[in-house]
């Protein structure tokens, strides 16, 4: 079978091509990929080449096919797994696989296992990590974004807090503490904001930092502060570069307690200091946002450290209970992926997104493989739908979302391209 597939055969090198699939063996399960979602992973995968840690030597010759946040519809399974898995079903997929102690990934590591494209080989480890599961949803987005949702999952899970009475450590965030995520009005500091809101260690407050009005005023649109009120908790976004002493001004808000769960959602040196003072006592540091720069570095207060019992952790990536966390909570529901995302494009957008994410705004680029569009922000669809058709039922339909992509914009697309969900 041919597939059509976003390639990298080195720094920056990136192909959109046809070719031939093998035919899979017994143990492994042949897929449709219907949608994938643009990482910044995948970007820092794609600047490194070669130097990454997940990237095999040889992508020169043999090319890894990219994209590792995607869903789709089974279409061959090979005799190991004919009880488990059946042609026709919708899956979901986790890529953090850890097999054996490898660090190859979908996305990353493999020439016929990835997201950006329109068929690929799952191999047998998948299976057998139990990282491919069947995906009860409605919509495929919403399987995609279950990837980046079950990092942001992962995040709260991996926090930690601690007492002076035993050893025993209480596992997430503080129940009834203060959250502040830094720089968190990103697609993923979205994503923490949906999540936190509704957390069963529940947070008294969450105060979400940005410099920019125009990022805290889609903040609100799409994660009202009422919205959060309704579910017992106190939001609050902030511009730190309006404020004359943002450390101060921001542990004022605590009443000079300081936050008990900090997460650091972007890269930056100074922000990562600001978090450090910002710790309450016992408090948890969580640095989620990796840097491309493997010697990134930034002072913190040992002092503090040892005397107020605060700690420092880093997580990257879910698990697949996270990842089943995150399609449960979906379904019903309970948080919205949707707030990721800002642009919609075809197979056709991926590479050139890909090379040049950091300098495209908004949030999470998501793509669907099975056809080529250009990459579209969502608050352009109205402008564009004065002379295309399509564009203003898109336009129409996230507008009845409070401007939010959604199953109805997803089915018109699939629609008006002639997207084949059968096998």
């Amino acid at each position: 079978m041919k597939t059509k597939a976003v390639r990298l055969y080195g720094t920056r090198d990136l192909r959109l091509e046809e070719f031939e699939l093998p035919e899979i063996k017994e143990d492994e399960i042949l897929v449709k990929v219907i949608s994938d979602s643009i990482c910044m992973s995948t970007y820092k995968l794609v600047e490194q080449g070669k130097k990454h840690k997940r990237a095999p030597q040889n992508i020169d010759t043999n090319p890894v096919i990219i994209g590792h946040e995607f869903a789709g519809i089974i279409v061959k399974v090979g005799e190991k797994w004919k009880n488990q898995f059946k042609p026709g079903m919708k899956f979901a997929q986790q890529p953090a696989l850890n097999y054996k102690g490898s660090l190859a990934s979908p996305g990353y590591s493999y020439e016929y296992f990835g997201g950006a494209c329109t068929y690929c080989i799952i191999p047998h480890e998948v299976m057998e990590l139990g990282c491919l599961m069947p995906y009860e949803g409605d919509s495929f987005f919403e399987a995609s974004l279950g990837e980046p949702m079950s990092c942001i999952i992962g995040g709260y899970h991996g926090n930690y807090h601690t007492n002076k009475i035993n050893h025993d450590l209480a596992p997430g965030t503080k129940e009834g503490g203060n959250i502040i995520i830094l720089g968190g009005c990103g697609p993923m500091g979205l994503g923490a904001v949906s999540y936190g809101i509704q957390f069963e260690n529940k947070p008294k407050r969450i105060v979400v930092t940005e410099i920019s009005d125009e990022k805290i005023e889609r903040a609100r649109e799409v994660i009202p502060e009422a919205s959060a009120a309704e579910k017992g908790v106190e939001l609050l976004y902030v511009n730190t570069a309006k404020m004359a002493d943002p450390v101060k001004e921001l542990m004022d808000i605590t009443e000079g307690h300081g936050f008990d769960d900090v997460f650091v959602y972007i890269p930056n040196r100074q922000v990562v200091e600001m978090a450090d003072k910002l710790l309450a006592f016992d408090g948890c540091m969580n640095f989620f946002a990796g840097p491309t720069d493997n010697q990134f570095r930034a002072e913190v207060n040992m002092y503090n450290v040892h005397y107020t019992s605060a700690h420092i952790l880093g997580t990257t990536g879910g698990n697949n209970d996270d990842l089943i966390e995150a399609n449960r909570l979906a379904a019903k529901g309970a948080i919205e992926p949707a707030v990721m995302v800002t642009h919609v494009g075809g197979i056709d957008c991926i590479a050139e997104a890909t090379l040049n994410l950091p300098k495209i705004p908004g949030g999470k680029k998501l793509t669907y493989t099975q056809f080529n569009m250009p990459l579209t922000a969502i608050e352009d669809f109205e402008e564009l739908g004065k002379t295309d058709p399509l564009f203003k039922k898109l336009d129409e339909a996230c507008k009845r979302n409070r401007g939010l992509w959604n199953k109805e914009a997803e089915d018109i697309l699939l629609d008006h391209f002639n997207v084949d969900l059968t096998v």
